[in-house]
């Protein structure tokens, strides 16, 4: 497990190019389920809708190769919410996070059981980006493995079930 701390511009997009969000966070280390970004309450979040401030300090892993990233945020934010997306991709340095939003998101609130969220939009962005089939394929598979991972029942499967509290703590 390798910790340093770097900032990064996290820009993530939609299918058609626009700015779905931006913002700065703080490289906090790898380990083996990937990359780990903090990001403190009040940061500034950047949207074509103008943007927000985040509400919750939380922590997003950014895994190798997947077609998801998971945020996990300090009480009283959602303990778990995944995004479904493209494979994220890393600049030379390591200092610009890209990836695409494919809309699908899988939140476990925290107590609560885990659930699909924003389908509609993921129904009308199809239409209107005109997602290839092997995405909409791919960002439904990832959508129900996301749904089984992320269960609170029996074992778990990490990073989901309890990796993530060490890097949570490191901005908590």
């Amino acid at each position: 497990m390798s910790t340093e701390s770097t900032s990064v511009l996290v820009d993530i997009r939609k299918y058609d190019g626009s700015l779905s969000a931006q913002w700065t966070a703080t490289r906090l280390g790898e380990d083996e389920h990937g990359v780990w970004l903090g990001t403190a309450q009040g940061v500034h979040v950047s949207s074509e809708t103008g943007g927000w401030t985040s509400r919750f300090a939380y922590v997003m892993l950014v895994p190798r190769g997947e077609w998801w990233t998971a945020t996990f945020c300090v009480d009283p934010g959602p303990e778990m919410y995944c995004d479904v997306c493209t494979v994220p991709e890393w600049n030379a340095d390591g200092t610009v996070l890209h990836t695409v939003d494919l809309d699908l998101d899988v939140v476990r609130p925290r107590g609560g059981e885990v659930h699909i969220e924003d389908e509609d939009e993921f129904a009308e962005h199809q239409v209107r980006y005109g997602y290839p089939d092997s995405v909409t394929d791919k960002a439904r598979r990832t959508c129900e493995w996301l749904m089984e991972a992320g269960r609170r029942d029996g074992d778990g499967v990490e990073p989901f079930a309890s990796a993530y509290r060490h890097w949570l703590g490191l901005i908590g």
